[in-house]
């Protein structure tokens, strides 16, 4: 069973933040990284935030969560990650962006060092095409809230071994995930059911044919899924959305893979969703609904 000592996190935002409560959580040593000290500082700050909620519900005991913050770390330097046994990049959706990050990479981290992409719409080939061992690269997507959701879309690049497979769904299993193996195809099969959903949901409102309350409650009461889609827009943020929105369009031009006006609107009013304080719905500081 593969039980990695260190487990680097690149990106701070709400996905990577999210993914460094899931290893610290499970007992690894987790260094954060991001290119400046307030984005460290903030991903931090959800890391810990999260784990004080966590405590507060009874999910997690004080112990447990004093444990996680202990071998917890922030770094904007990417020479932290020497040690890593597992590297996970949750950065920009930009194929280049992740190629030169894996590149960097190889200089640092020792030659059985798993890359793992978050990537949730680009082809984890593409990605891998940046690193000199493109074997060990091999696609991780996390549903997210990732702290929250158990499902990991494992995902093989054209040059990804067996092993390195093999190690990532030991690595996955012991920090308590579900996975599923998909083809290098845009979107996988989560984001190929999720965004045309999502999308469906948003013009629905558009077309004044329900609220946001009523559409969330249509999908929760009516459907049984567990969020409604305007509560986990918001916890994506719509930013993020409409980021991942149009890369599947651009790949597949698909209509319904395409964003509906009112999403523009929003993030140009800089109504992102709870990360803003308010989207869809409105939010107080700490991050629950608002009056």
């Amino acid at each position: 069973m593969f039980v990695p000592g260190t487990v680097g996190v690149i990106g701070a935002g709400t996905m990577g933040s999210g993914i460094a409560v899931v290893a610290a959580r499970a007992g690894h040593r987790t260094v954060l990284h991001d290119v400046d000290d307030a984005r460290v500082a903030a991903g931090i700050d959800r890391v810990h935030a999260f784990l004080a909620r966590s405590t507060k519900l009874g999910k997690l005991s004080a112990d447990q969560a004093d444990q996680a913050r202990r071998g917890l770390s922030g770094s904007t330097a990417l020479e932290e990650l020497s040690d890593c046994d597992v590297v996970i990049e949750a950065v920009y959706e930009d194929v280049a962006v992740k190629q030169r990050l894996f590149a960097d990479l190889d200089d640092i981290c020792k030659p059985d060092t798993l890359f793992h992409t978050n990537t949730s719409t680009l082809a984890v080939t593409a990605i891998a095409a940046g690193s000199v061992r493109r074997e060990r690269v091999v696609g991780t997507h996390y549903c997210n809230p990732a702290p929250l959701m158990s499902l990991v879309e494992v995902v093989e690049g054209r040059h990804t071994s067996a092993d390195a497979c093999r190690r990532t769904h030991e690595f996955l299993a012991g920090v308590g995930k579900t996975t599923v193996t998909t083809k290098d195809m845009p979107g996988f099969i989560v984001n190929r059911f999720l965004i045309p959903f999502e999308n469906n949901a948003i013009r629905l409102l558009e077309m004044n044919m329900g609220t946001v309350e009523s559409i969330d409650k249509a999908v929760t009461q009516g459907l049984r899924y567990p969020m409604g889609p305007f509560t986990l827009l918001d916890i994506v943020g719509l930013d993020v959305h409409r980021a991942v929105s149009i890369s599947l369009y651009e790949q597949l031009r698909e209509p319904r893979f395409a964003p509906p006006p009112l999403v523009d609107r929003m993030i140009a009013s800089g109504d992102l969703g709870r990360k803003s304080g308010r989207g869809f719905y409105t939010y107080d500081s700490t991050g629950h609904f608002g009056s």
